[in-house]
């Protein structure tokens, strides 16, 4: 059964940094993908950044290239990724989950695809 335990989260001021972590268990998948998605109230889950086993390859929602970086770590079954997450804007603000699934596909940001879920964390930018 695959896990994902989320750390991170909390409230930062606008300009801020925060760094997320996802411990996946379970693993064992030669193929897959881990994302960072975000959902403020009222809005769908979308993209924020993902990371392919395949390549290494990241892909990064417009509004955070350059300011957030995805990356993972290996080790037998598990994987642990991480998210950094720099010069926090309040629009940043949400629920961020990271997701899972084993295969490959194009488009790595569709969330139907994603198979296994975090429990979330609340990020809140303030002002």
């Amino acid at each position: 059964e695959v896990k994902h335990v989320e750390t991170g989260g909390g409230i930062v001021q606008t300009g801020g940094a925060m760094r997320h972590s996802c411990l996946t268990s379970g693993f064992t998948f030669d193929d897959y993908a881990i994302g960072w998605f975000s959902q403020a109230p009222g809005k769908e889950r979308e993209a924020v950044s993902c990371i392919t086993s395949a390549d290494n390859s990241t892909i990064y929602k417009d509004s955070v290239k350059g300011l957030f970086n995805i990356s993972r770590d290996n080790a037998k079954n598990t994987v642990t990724a991480y998210l950094q997450m720099n010069s926090l804007k309040i629009e940043d603000t949400a629920v961020y989950y990271c997701g899972s699934y084993s295969g490959t596909y194009s488009d790595v940001t569709r969330v139907y695809d994603y198979d296994y879920w975090g429990q979330g964390t609340q990020v809140t930018v303030s002002s």
